[in-house]
């Protein structure tokens, strides 16, 4: 009985710190921590096997699945525990045909009980049972109204986090990079706007890092177009930055350090969350790119400071961010875009499923 008591406590702290408390948990002993770990990997076992297109959609469907299965598990751990408290306790059962109570019929009262059905077939017996009952009845009704009720905040923060990566799709293409952003805002005054459009990325990683800590899950769920991603938009933040940063004198300097403060502290926080170790082992961009990001840049009417010191400052700039934007990417199975961009892709915008619609078929850059 104990037992079960202790086992119903800890699933309701579990939904409690998983739906409902919004900060992240550094308690290491936790049933759902160890549940998406298990089913994260085998999910990816199952994705390695599956042609390309088939993985797309297989990882899209990793996200909301994981939520329903989570919701179903902790209210088969909260049934299965009422059902075993009620045998340690010997709770009397009223059965319409008189036979002794099987453990199969303590199941169904307590899921009959859980989900408030009450047929009342089965009815507990004595004032402890109905007491139990009573109880068990409260959390079912409050649990169901948990789940129902979040659901819509769910969905609501990854409404929210596809708006800003839908938004850059006309700005830096798809996959976004920073090199094709910065090449069609060259000659344009202000450089396009770029000191509102960092002011939109600080909220966007802010907003990222504050959603993703309080849900872990939305990690996990997937864009939109197979070749965007929540990831991807904050590596083309980062890496624009950056660049900025270190490379363009005439930028908004002040609100590039903030938008890169920003999301570096989401890159690194959201790493921390997982418990992966920072990698470092691949290099985004070698000095022929950097030659080839430069000129492309000069080539769209950026003034660029091209010393020794401006791109070292650039690959300090790369060493506080890229090892945590690896480790989320390797246990995601999420591409990272590179400094320039894809000859081959084509804007979102410009794309079409439809034969006739010419307008909007990808044209070659």
């Amino acid at each position: 009985a104990a037992l079960c008591v202790l086992a119903i406590l800890a699933t309701l702290l579990e939904a409690f710190e998983g739906v409902v408390l919004p900060r992240r948990i550094s308690r290491p002993l936790r049933l759902t921590k160890y549940y998406y770990l298990f089913l994260w990997s085998l999910w990816k076992t199952i994705a390695r096997a599956l042609p390309r297109r088939t993985r797309d959609d297989f990882f899209a469907a990793y996200g909301p699945l994981s939520l329903v299965l989570i919701f179903v598990t902790w209210a088969n751990l909260l049934v299965a525990a009422f059902a075993l408290l009620n045998v340690a306790l010997g709770t009397p059962l009223g059965l319409p045909t008189g036979e002794a109570p099987s453990l199969g019929t303590y199941y169904y009262l307590s899921a009959t009980t859980f989900i408030t059905l009450g047929f009342g077939d089965v009815a507990p017996r004595g004032a402890m049972g109905r007491t139990l009952a009573d109880i068990e009845a409260g959390v079912g009704f409050g649990f169901l109204a948990i789940v129902i009720g979040y659901l819509p905040v769910f969905y609501g923060a990854f409404a929210r986090r596809e708006i800003e990566i839908g938004l850059l799709d006309a700005r830096a293409s798809t996959p976004p990079s920073a090199g094709e952003l910065l090449h069609r805002v060259g000659d344009r005054p202000d450089l396009g706007g770029m000191q509102s459009l960092l002011e939109r990325w600080e909220k966007w990683s802010a907003e990222i890092l504050e959603s993703h800590l309080s849900y872990p899950l939305l990690l996990y769920w997937r864009s939109q177009h197979d070749r965007q991603s929540w990831l991807s938009t904050l590596a083309t933040v980062l890496d624009t930055s950056a660049v900025l940063i270190a490379l363009v004198p005439c930028a908004p300097d002040w609100q590039a350090r903030l938008t890169f403060a920003m999301a570096r502290h989401t890159a690194v926080d959201l790493r921390l969350s997982l418990g992966l170790p920072p990698k470092s082992d691949e290099n985004r961009l070698t000095p022929d790119g950097e030659n080839a990001l430069i000129a492309l840049l000069t080539e769209a009417g950026v003034k660029v400071q091209d010393t020794p010191e401006t791109r070292e400052g650039l690959r300090e700039l790369r060493a506080l961010y890229e090892p945590h934007l690896l480790a989320l990417a390797e246990w995601l199975s999420l591409p990272l875009p590179g400094f320039l961009p894809d000859p081959t892709a084509a804007d979102c915008w410009r794309t079409s499923s439809d034969p006739e619609d010419h307008f909007f078929q990808p044209s070659a850059r």
